[in-house]
């Protein structure tokens, strides 16, 4: 399980930025589906944003429904507040995601259009009409495919996913790697940081009984920056995120001179574009699409442009999440 499951509980906890436990998820699919409401509301990525083919030429445009050819568009709901994989610059939407879009956009030869929403209300805007798809770093798992809560009572709609990215947590330290860390072994004996109330303290907590009497000394503040700036300054070795944030931050902060990012990732799941599950037109087109822009190249070179090709898929699958 990783990112923005998280997310899913009404963002309590950061990982609570997105990868909240499954728990979450299953108290944020009930609001999402009944009480919440479409909250695809502010920024949105302006019409030309995510560039579209010539519909005539794009060679799979005859697999979209009907009512998506004749709109030229497909509205994605998305809340854009996660860098490197959806957020904002200006009024615009950039990021991973939206430049998959775009490339899915010239095998479809429509628009992908971005909508600003909340993430719990993400799904309830798919069924309400308002969007067609959402992507929005969504973690694909079997409560959210299903529309079940964390013990396994029915409480809405689920949907389907195209699973088009792989991401784990992975450790942050400081740039250099002074002490020489590989893995989340190596943190056993030392001080950590990290952010107060995520899955990632739930899984320093869980390192730190496998260090048993070499102790690991977990240091927690109330929000990430906390512990990046305590990781920069040496008091910490380490602060843990998912992936593609702890990427997008060892790329940006201090120029790319303060952080990088260690060791292979743990804990890793798949992010899906959720499609309606009354829509698997729709959701086999996006997947074809996908899988072309993989065999093309498109794919990757929208991963190298944001540093997270260590999260590459090899091919489209639908709901292949757990």
């Amino acid at each position: 399980m990783t990112a923005r499951s998280t997310r899913s509980t009404a963002v309590a906890k950061t990982r609570t930025s997105r990868l909240a436990a499954v728990a979450a998820i299953a108290v944020a699919g009930s609001m999402l589906l009944t009480a919440c409401g479409d909250q695809t509301e502010g920024a949105k990525q302006p019409k030309g944003g995510a560039a579209s083919a010539d519909s005539g030429k794009a060679p799979l445009f005859s697999k979209l429904p009907a009512d998506i050819q004749k709109a030229g568009v497909i509205k994605v709901g998305s809340d854009a507040s996660y860098a490197p994989m959806e957020f904002t610059e200006g009024s615009k939407i950039v990021g991973v995601d939206p430049d998959i879009a775009e490339a899915l956009s010239k095998q479809l030869g429509v628009r992908f259009e971005f909508a600003q929403g909340t993430f719990d209300g993400l799904i309830t805007s798919i069924y309400s009409g308002r969007q067609d798809l959402v992507m929005s770093s969504m973690t694909d798992n079997k409560k959210r495919q299903e529309g079940l809560d964390d013990e396994g009572k029915k409480i809405g709609k689920g949907i389907d996913f195209v699973d088009y990215f792989s991401s784990g947590v992975s450790l942050l330290v400081k740039k250099g790697n002074p002490e020489g860390l590989k893995s989340l072994d190596d943190v056993c004996g030392k001080t950590v940081a990290v952010q107060r109330g995520t899955i990632y303290e739930d899984t320093f907590n869980a390192q730190a009984k496998k260090c048993g009497s070499k102790k690991l000394t977990i240091q927690k503040f109330d929000t990430d920056a906390e512990a990046q700036t305590r990781v920069k300054a040496g008091g910490a070795v380490a602060d843990l995120n998912d992936y593609p944030v702890a990427a997008y931050i060892a790329k940006t902060s201090g120029g790319g001179n303060d952080f990088e990012v260690v060791g292979s990732q743990s804990d890793v799941g798949l992010f899906g574009i959720g499609v309606s599950k009354e829509r698997t037109q729709l959701r086999d087109a996006i997947k074809e699409a996908l899988d072309a822009i993989i065999k093309d190249g498109s794919y990757a070179e929208v991963l190298k442009k944001w540093q997270v090709e260590g999260s590459a898929v090899k091919s489209a699958t639908v709901n292949a999440g757990q």
